[in-house]
């Protein structure tokens, strides 16, 4: 049996202020937030995926700049994700946007506040991006290399 992880883009959004930008969810019926974030669709590149879920979660328009890391975790129900988290800039989408309905809100929240637990976090990875963006270790979007 071949087995595959669950391909995952993130996006890390930061204001000027240096807050961050965070969707509010509640996949299992309780509320957790996450960076804009989604699963790889099949003939999808990173970059597109990255930018199609900014916009269905925030309904802002995303530019990737950079890519902050890749993840990998197992969820305590035995999934494993693979995540490739990209920092970027973002504008307002179009006012007919419709944010997807999954999302309950959308929040800028400082660092900090993230990671003293004042919000509670849908995995891991989402304070794992925060830290690493701010550590300033991202690479160059050449580095990302998609071959059909």
């Amino acid at each position: 049996m071949v087995w595959s992880p669950r391909v995952t883009v993130a996006a890390v959004i930061v204001d000027d202020a240096g807050r961050h930008l965070l969707v509010e969810e509640a996949p299992d019926g309780h509320t957790v937030f996450n960076q804009p974030a989604g699963h790889l669709e099949q003939g999808e590149g990173l970059l597109d995926a990255v930018c199609r879920e900014v916009r269905e979660e925030t309904c802002h328009d995303f530019q990737p700049r950079s890519l902050v890391g890749i993840y990998q975790w197992v969820s305590p129900r035995g999934d494993t994700y693979l995540r490739f988290c990209f920092h970027g800039t973002a504008t307002q989408a179009p006012a007919d946007c419709r944010r997807d309905p999954d999302i309950i809100q959308t929040h800028w929240l400082d660092p900090d506040d993230v990671a003293h637990g004042k919000a509670a976090l849908r995995s891991p990875m989402v304070m794992q991006c925060i830290r690493d963006f701010q550590a300033g270790g991202q690479l160059p979007l050449e580095t990302l290399h998609e071959m059909a």
